[in-house]
């Protein structure tokens, strides 16, 4: 456990040696999507995992205290605990909060792994439909108060400065997950992309059911830049 933004407690995993790896999951999931990618990658690099707040072995605090800004928080404590510069990596939300930080603290970011992966919303009503969508899933999926805001979208930061992001990228995408194709056009001519690895026959969840592709695309990519 580390401490986070305003002391809630995070939960991490690190191992191996190398160029600094960082691994944030998506929404209502937890560290453990990354375990065989990063059982990998921990052969030639330092790999770190963490646990959002509320999620997974993290602290749950009170509705409230789900902001981007804590989510960022708790990100730069998890990154200070690394090697700096780090590739950041990051699934679907965590690959918002990823760019997020990207813009946030640039000096700390050697590159950027986004999976299946989108920037966030222009239109208020592209957001406030997601938003929807975000809090009839909290209570489908019974999770705690509060922690649907993490993935809620309140403006269009992100998407709206991407051209400031200077670290190169890697685009890891499922074939089947049309959500996300929009993003990765965006992504290719609003940022340093290296390279797009489209995996056939896979969906949202590409790091866990393609994870031996995805680590050695992160690999190749991580050995490039």
């Amino acid at each position: 456990m580390i401490a986070g933004h305003d002391g809630v407690q995070i939960a991490t995993t690190s191992r191996g040696n190398g160029p600094s790896l960082v691994f944030t999951h998506g929404w209502a999931n937890d560290r453990s999507v990354w375990t065989p990618i990063a059982d990998d990658l921990a052969d030639d690099h330092a790999v770190t995992t963490w646990d959002l707040r509320g999620h997974g072995e993290s602290d749950t605090p009170q509705p409230g205290n789900y902001s981007r800004q804590h989510a960022l928080g708790d990100m730069n404590a998890v990154v200070d605990g690394t090697n700096r510069p780090a590739v950041l990596i990051g699934h679907s939300l965590g690959g918002y909060l990823s760019l997020a930080y990207a813009l946030a603290h640039p000096d700390d970011v050697s590159a950027l792994v986004l999976v299946a992966s989108g920037p966030g919303f222009r239109k208020v009503e592209a957001r406030d439909e997601w938003n929807e969508a975000v809090v009839a899933s909290t209570k489908k999926l019974g999770l705690p108060p509060g922690v649907e805001e993490l993935s809620m979208h309140v403006d269009s930061m992100v998407i709206d400065r991407l051209t400031e992001i200077t670290a190169p990228v890697l685009i890891l995408l499922g074939e089947r997950d049309r959500r996300f194709a929009a993003a990765a056009g965006l992504f290719q001519r609003d940022l340093d992309v290296r390279d797009t690895v489209i995996v056939p026959d896979q969906g949202h969840m590409i790091h866990v059911k393609a994870a031996r592709q995805c680590a050695d695309a992160i690999r190749s990519f991580v050995a490039g830049t």
